[in-house]
């Protein structure tokens, strides 16, 4: 038996799936896996949809708990597949007690995402988005519109993973001054002019806080009211890495209050009830994306850093590459791929 139609046996199970999900991993199909795609999240109830696939790919919002993976192992899956970097969402000790693998994405274009952290500085700055609308409606006033030099401003980046490396490039070469916080210290990025310091000397002396950090008990609501209290007035707050890094309810306050100058968040702590949806004839319940929305130096995008041609490509051609291993010998190269 062929190597293509060994692989080709085996059915995968997509949930949150998009049309570009769909375009992508047909594309890069080249195993032959027989795909079934789900546009509904992974949860303890959707999971009955399930149908002799000994694998499921799932994204960020997918629900993947104890009781869903109870589930899977009852349905003969072997392998969960995160199509994506970040994993808080899967309970990986519920993995090792029912011997399911679990594999990820760990990069995928880091560039596309620091690109979008600093598309949102710059948006949130120079307030292009208003201009376009206005000049759009014949309007050509500058009233409104004022924004400041981003050269020499100070820079805090919590995080210095691949994404917050490739985001302090960009930084440096727009001639800021570069802070960075990590439990490790990267010696490269030292080298480029970027220096390291502890987290609340990051938080006080930023002009612009960028988070770039995973979501975990360390780092959950990093942001909080007392770190917003160390920070500058008027302090602006970038996070295109996970929502549950941000307390809302304390970002709202400072919001209120002027303590925080601007916020461009591409990701929220309760998006999976909102994001990649179009929501636009509905009366959203949520009272603090809501509000969150409705303040003028507030930018909210859905979830779309990662959006590029080039990492859609990478993730279905990784994701492929990771079950491919699993299935032929039970184990990935890239270690930091393989988290059960």
């Amino acid at each position: 038996m062929s190597l293509l139609s060994s692989l080709g046996e085996n059915k995968i199970a997509f949930f949150s799936t998009q049309p570009y999900d769909k375009t992508f991993f047909n594309q890069y199909n080249e195993f032959a896996f027989e795909l079934d795609f789900f546009e509904t999240q992974l949860n303890p109830q959707t999971v009955t949809l399930i149908q002799n696939c000994s694998i499921v790919c799932v994204f960020v919002n997918d629900i993947v708990n104890e009781a869903v993976i109870k589930q899977l192992a009852e349905k003969n899956v072997k392998i969960i597949a995160l199509r994506c970097a970040g994993f808080n969402n899967v309970d990986l000790e519920a993995a090792k007690k029912y011997n399911l693998k679990v594999c990820r994405v760990p990069a995928y274009s880091p560039q596309a995402v620091a690109e979008h952290a600093m598309a949102m500085i710059l948006t949130l700055n120079r307030k292009t988005h208003k201009a376009y609308n206005r000049v759009r409606e014949q309007n050509f006033s500058l009233n409104g519109l004022l924004g400041f030099d981003l050269f020499g401003k100070t820079i805090g980046i919590i995080g210095t993973g691949n994404i917050g490396k490739a985001f302090a490039k960009i930084a440096l070469g727009f001639g800021c001054k570069v802070l960075a916080y990590d439990i490790v210290t990267n010696l490269e990025m030292e080298k480029d002019g970027v220096i390291f310091a502890d987290l609340n000397t990051v938080f006080r002396e930023s002009d612009i806080i960028s988070l770039h950090c995973p979501l975990n008990d360390q780092t959950k609501h990093i942001i909080n009211k007392d770190s917003i209290a160390l920070m500058k007035e008027s302090v602006m707050i970038i996070n295109t890495s996970r929502g549950g890094l941000i307390e809302t309810a304390c970002v709202i306050e400072g919001l209120k209050e002027g303590k925080i100058g601007y916020l461009g968040i591409d990701v929220y702590e309760q998006e999976e009830k909102l994001f990649f949806r179009d929501l636009s004839a509905d009366i959203i319940q949520d009272d603090n994306i809501q509000r969150l929305m409705s303040f003028p130096n507030v930018l909210v995008t859905a979830h779309q850093a990662f959006f590029t041609n080039e990492a859609l490509t990478q993730i279905a051609m990784v994701t492929y590459n990771n079950i491919k291993s699993l299935l032929l010998e039970n184990d990935i190269e890239n270690k930091a791929a393989l988290l059960v």
